[in-house]
């Protein structure tokens, strides 16, 4: 969908034409933020996005615009050798805002984060959405995809094996029951019980349950994104 890959099979379409039909205006609509930080470490934050802001024909963010966006403006005159992995992950992030794209790739846009930047992060991409940005998301966080992703698509040995929104998702692989927790009290000792979804409402026990002294919690129990992964591909998590 980038365009870097050439003697494909099938068809691809990219903003309604064919990739095939498309030629290099295709990096004016669209942005790509790779997993791996890739700029040069010699120039600083700054230089090294007036460097490729300087390859774009359009109409173009400033450097400082998209570092205030990451969060790196107070870094923004230090060379990116001397920055953190997680910085330059971010750096990658800004550059890919640049000229503005309505189609936006990310390739692992959490990775080496620590949960502050995490969050900024993914609040810029709601923020995109919002604003008409599609954007394409690569990720073992499955935390990430349940946040942001419209649908989310597993792909296992080259080929989507299924496709759906979170929560269908997560309904699909879980179990129809509900489980309530309590904690207790000096004459009832802390326990839970599950109960069907679907016979809740004349279910005797259940309403026993919620009665118990120290009710704690109360969750349905439809799958987590990570174990739709697993049922799905078959493997672990990272692996």
């Amino acid at each position: 969908m980038i365009g870097h890959l050439r003697g494909y099979s099938g068809t691809v379409e990219v903003l309604g034409k064919p990739l095939s039909r498309w030629s290099g205006d295709l990096y004016r609509r669209i942005g790509v933020s790779f997993e791996f930080p890739n700029h040069y470490l010699k120039l600083t934050a700054r230089e090294n996005l007036e460097y490729f802001r300087a390859l774009y024909d359009g109409d173009t963010e400033s450097a400082m615009a998209v570092l205030e966006l990451v969060d790196l403006a107070a870094h923004a005159d230090k060379r990116v050798a001397e920055f953190s992995k997680g910085m330059k992950n971010r750096l990658n992030v800004a550059r890919s805002l640049l000229h503005r794209p309505t189609l936006w790739f990310l390739d692992e846009p959490t990775a080496g984060l620590d949960p502050v930047n995490a969050k900024r992060i993914r609040q810029i991409i709601a923020e995109r959405r919002e604003h008409g940005v599609t954007t394409v998301i690569t990720t073992h966080d499955m935390s990430t995809a349940d946040q942001l992703c419209d649908r989310v698509a597993f792909i296992v040995d080259g080929r989507i094996a299924t496709i759906d929104a979170p929560a269908a998702l997560k309904r699909q692989y879980g179990r129809r029951e509900v489980e309530v927790c309590w904690d207790g009290d000096a004459s009832v000792s802390a326990g839970s019980a599950r109960f069907d979804l679907d016979t809740l409402a004349d279910d005797d026990g259940f309403h026993q349950a919620l009665r118990q002294p120290g009710l704690a919690t109360l969750h349905s129990l439809e799958a987590s994104l990570a174990e739709v992964f697993v049922a799905v591909t078959g493997r672990k998590l990272g692996g």
